[in-house]
């Protein structure tokens, strides 16, 4: 870490004046550039970025084949062409993610945000089966508009002063392993039997239109679905004509080891919805549907000014690129396991810490107050996530009471990067 510089940009302070209060932020820090896997401030401090703008930018800042791209495009063509016809990079990235994903789906429909995804989701599920029931999980996050908030639960302060938010949707407890004592099985056969109760006493499954889900829940708090769990979800929603959506936003793109969560239980979603890392920072996310899907939900039923901008989609291509030909999917799951294991080392000596889960580079690790109850520590959470930022690791929380760090590093970190991560997240837990 460089040396404070008293006479640093401060962002923060030039921003009160005009600047909504309404957007929270983790940190307050003014940043001035990024590199590689660090973020610079207005001082010229370097901190190695673990947050990636909640799992944005997964190939790290300024990554020079994405760069390159966007600046190639941006000599040819920035506007959106959707409603007049076809741009190059947009039509070239529809059919590299339609070639990453399993057959039946081979539809993408791009937009701009996971929010919209999750509207677009929700209206195509009612649409195509006539039915107006939605099913999502207890502690899920899908988005800030009304449609995407109201099958949002992972913090009460998303959804108060909204209501009256969608009708007929309905909640199911989410499968997670720690609050069973770290037994997937015993989850799993209590959220199906919650779900077949919902079903059965509740709304009806004729009436249900969808099922959506995290296959690991993000701000929730970075719990794995079980895969078992995520199979029966599957033949639940086959056995009653219900489709499945898989909400792989934060997710996908390798973060888990595979390149969509999903591809760990062997099943296929009926829709996908992405974002995030799609374009490395810029504004992009898809829908992806069998072909059949789509044609049933018809031509004009949705749309879009801005989704598919060539120079996002341009990026795009670069970014799915750039993970197949270093073989990032891999490296995700080589460094996830690095990192899961220095985190369980750490554990061992640290009474605060409650569980190391998840695949991949999505990891999270819950802090309590006592490891018997399993009783939630969001101020400890909190606070090593705060001294680590201050040490040179950016580290995010979550979990409904923060008491979850999550870590999501670039999918091209290193192994020299990881033992840093760790060294400095160490001192951090030792105050």
């Amino acid at each position: 870490m460089n040396t404070t510089d008293d006479d640093a940009l401060d962002l923060a302070a030039l921003a009160a004046p005009n600047m909504s209060p309404v957007l929270g932020r983790y940190m307050d820090r003014s940043w001035s550039h990024g590199v590689g896997h660090r973020l610079y401030d207005t001082a010229g401090n370097g901190y190695l970025d673990f947050a990636n703008g909640i799992a944005v930018t997964s190939l790290g800042h300024t990554h020079p084949r994405v760069t390159a791209a966007i600046h190639a495009q941006v000599d040819k063509l920035i506007g959106p062409v959707h409603a007049i016809g076809f741009a190059e990079s947009t039509v070239t990235l529809a059919n590299m993610l339609a070639a990453s994903v399993p057959d039946p789906l081979d539809a993408v429909l791009f937009l701009n945000s996971g929010s919209e995804t999750i509207d677009g989701a929700i209206k195509l599920a009612r649409r195509v089966t006539g039915r107006p029931g939605i099913i999502a999980f207890r502690g899920a996050f899908h988005g800030r508009t009304i449609g995407a908030t109201s099958v949002t639960t992972s913090s009460i302060n998303y959804r108060t002063g909204y209501e009256p938010l969608l009708p007929s949707v309905y909640f199911a407890p989410y499968p997670a392993a720690f609050e069973h004592g770290g037994d997937e099985e015993a989850a799993t056969r209590s959220s199906m039997a919650s779900l077949r109760s919902l079903l059965a006493s509740i709304i009806a499954p004729s009436q249900v239109a969808a099922i959506l889900i995290e296959p690991v829940q993000g701000e929730g708090g970075y719990y794995p679905a079980p895969v078992e769990f995520m199979r029966e979800l599957r033949a639940l929603c086959d056995e009653h004509g219900m489709l499945l959506i898989a909400d792989e936003v934060q997710s996908g793109f390798g973060r888990t080891g595979e390149m969509w969560a999903f591809e760990h239980a062997g099943i296929v979603p009926d829709v996908v919805v992405t974002a995030k890392a799609i374009a490395n920072g810029l504004p992009l996310s898809a829908i992806i549907t069998s072909h059949e899907l789509q044609e049933r939900w018809g031509r004009g039923a949705h749309g879009t000014t801005y989704g598919g901008n060539p120079v996002a989609c341009a990026a795009g291509v670069a970014v799915l690129q750039t993970i197949a030909d270093e073989d990032l999917v891999a490296n995700a799951r080589l460094r996830g396991a690095e990192l899961s294991g220095g985190l369980r080392e750490l554990m061992a000596d640290h009474p605060g810490i409650g569980d190391v889960r998840g695949p991949g580079l999505m990891i999270g690790v819950e802090f309590v107050s006592d490891r018997s109850t399993r009783q939630p520590d969001g101020a400890l959470a909190e606070a090593v996530a705060a001294r680590a930022s201050e040490a040179g690791l950016l580290l995010l929380t979550c979990g409904v009471h923060h008491q979850v760090i999550r870590w999501i590093p670039p999918l091209d970190v290193t192994v020299p990067e990881i033992e840093e991560a760790l060294s400095i997240f160490e001192r951090a837990l030792k105050g």
